[in-house]
């Protein structure tokens, strides 16, 4: 099947009553979403997961996944530009001039640029995940378990050097994702792992039950001991279609933030928190007026905004094409393609067509729907941060222990999400990224699988790994980027040294 017949099978499927219903649902949720401080898509994603169980076709409940993820990307922007105050980690960069274009009275100009910003981008992107994702898979078809196991390490430990501050900590938390991944029965012998003497743990932990602890549960906790005040900087949006000359001033950064997001969502690890950054400080340095740059420059929203939507469609290509999950959101949906019996990889698309081609295919029309409910409803989703997070987070609370029992309907999952819950809460207490525990617990067994074929395949000697091509040129190509990171983080630090 060629790309173009590929992708009219996926309309055919996306466009089914049912799926545009979801991908609408999704599409609302996610702005909703963003538009919330402290809930993030992770969050919201983990906490819907039960909702997967009762959604009989996995190309519907991964479109509902989706939806809220790139939703979610559109919605940050309204509470950055507005209020100041980000609705989740990817539009922090949005507040630096967006709230001071809100304040100068171009709130509506702000949020108009982001909005059609974020549409070209997320559309771009979905175009050259069409275009990529089946090359990639292609290619993915000659992997064998070393290169698998390669892939995986690699993936989990870019993870861990991009998507936190410290190392270190990122390190922890994937050696505890990892432990926690091998509590249960060993898959080739049978004997029981970690359980200590816990009938309930012999099945090991439930993702679901995770997920919601960590990302629902401790974000509430958290949440609930900050008193966050805001106020909205201005009662009237305005004119939200840009002008000429805002639409000549942001461009050039739309293209520039959609080409920077794509390229860097797809690394695992990356995502659009970076790419927002990285958008931000690359206008910045070329700008004629880098001055401009915290007062109110227009291209400081369109560039980060292009950005982080870009990186929301390009990060399911790793995903749909190598089974390799980039993000804490992407591995919710990872989780909840295994939930409906589907492994992402690189026969996804020759075995599910119709999961692969149609996700891609409500993409487009996600995108669309995105701009015309982020247009003219600007003003309804900056009421939604007035809800007290006193009335919202008990409610969260409730259809999160619902949804964990619901599960297999036992006491002992509701306990587990309450201690994950506390240990979630820790987690951002101490400022250690949940990320790379969730990507390590989703990419543990196919790491440890991967590894045990490959020993036996080679009968025990590790030389397999390095022996071949391309695990020799994944591991090389680590090495080569952790030394770099390591004489750079070096480098700061001595010049902090000499720094008067």
């Amino acid at each position: 099947m060629d790309i173009f017949s590929g992708l009219l099978n996926g309309f055919a499927v996306a466009l089914t009553p049912i799926n545009l219903l979801f991908a609408f649902i999704g599409a609302i949720l996610g702005t909703a979403v963003g538009v919330l401080p402290g809930l993030g898509p992770a969050a919201t994603i983990a906490l819907l997961l039960p909702a997967t169980y009762a959604i009989d076709s996995p190309v519907t409940a991964i479109i509902l996944m989706a939806g809220i993820f790139y939703g979610s990307m559109y919605g940050g922007s309204t509470t950055s530009i507005l209020l100041n105050l980000p609705g989740e980690a990817a539009s922090v960069v949005s507040c630096i001039d967006g709230y001071q274009m809100a304040r100068q009275g171009r709130a509506g100009a702000a949020l108009g640029i982001a909005a059609i910003g974020s549409f070209i981008a997320g559309t771009i992107g979905v175009v050259g995940m069409t275009l990529f994702a089946p090359v990639i898979a292609q290619f993915a078809l000659s992997f064998g378990p070393p290169e698998k196991f390669a892939l995986a390490v690699v993936g989990l430990l870019l993870a861990v050097t991009l998507s936190g501050s410290s190392v270190i900590k990122g390190l922890i938390m994937m050696a505890m994702g990892l432990l926690l991944a091998n509590v249960g029965l060993d898959p080739i012998s049978g004997k029981t792992r970690f359980s200590f003497g816990v009938t309930e743990l012999q099945s090991g932990f439930d993702f679901v039950t995770i997920a919601m602890g960590i990302f629902g549960l401790g974000e509430i906790f958290y949440g609930l001991e900050k008193v966050v005040r805001s106020e909205v900087v201005t009662t009237k949006v305005g004119q939200v279609w840009p002008t000429m000359k805002d639409w000549a001033a942001s461009r050039m950064a739309i293209l520039r933030g959609t080409l920077i997001g794509f390229f860097i969502g797809v690394i695992p690890g990356g995502g659009a928190v970076i790419s927002s950054l990285v958008s931000y400080a690359v206008e910045k340095k070329i700008a004629k007026n880098p001055e401009a740059f915290g007062h109110g420059a227009i291209a400081g929203v369109a560039g980060p905004e292009s950005a982080n939507n870009a990186a929301s469609s390009s990060s399911f290509i790793p995903l749909l094409t190598l089974g390799i999950p980039g993000n804490a959101s992407i591995a919710m949906i990872f989780a909840a393609l295994l939930i409906k019996g589907v492994t992402p990889g690189p026969f996804l698309i020759q075995e599910r067509p119709e999961i692969f081609w149609g996700v891609i295919a409500s993409m487009y029309i996600g995108n669309v729907m995105l701009l015309v409910l982020n247009l003219p409803l600007v003003g309804l989703w900056a009421q939604l941060v007035r809800v007290p997070f006193g009335i919202l987070a008990p409610v969260i609370v409730l259809f999160t222990a619902i949804g964990s029992y619901s599960i297999q309907g036992q006491a002992f999952d509701f306990y587990c999400l309450v201690g994950f819950g506390l240990f979630g809460y820790a987690l951002r207490k101490l400022k250690f990224e949940a990320g790379p525990l969730v990507l390590a617990f989703v990419l543990g067994p196919m790491v440890e699988g991967a590894m045990r074929q490959s020993l036996l395949m080679s009968g025990g000697d590790f030389a397999i790994f390095v022996s071949r091509p391309i695990s020799a040129s994944l591991i090389g190509l680590f090495v080569v980027l952790s030394a770099g990171q390591a004489a750079y983080v070096l480098y700061r630090k001595q010049s902090g040294r000499n720094t008067p």
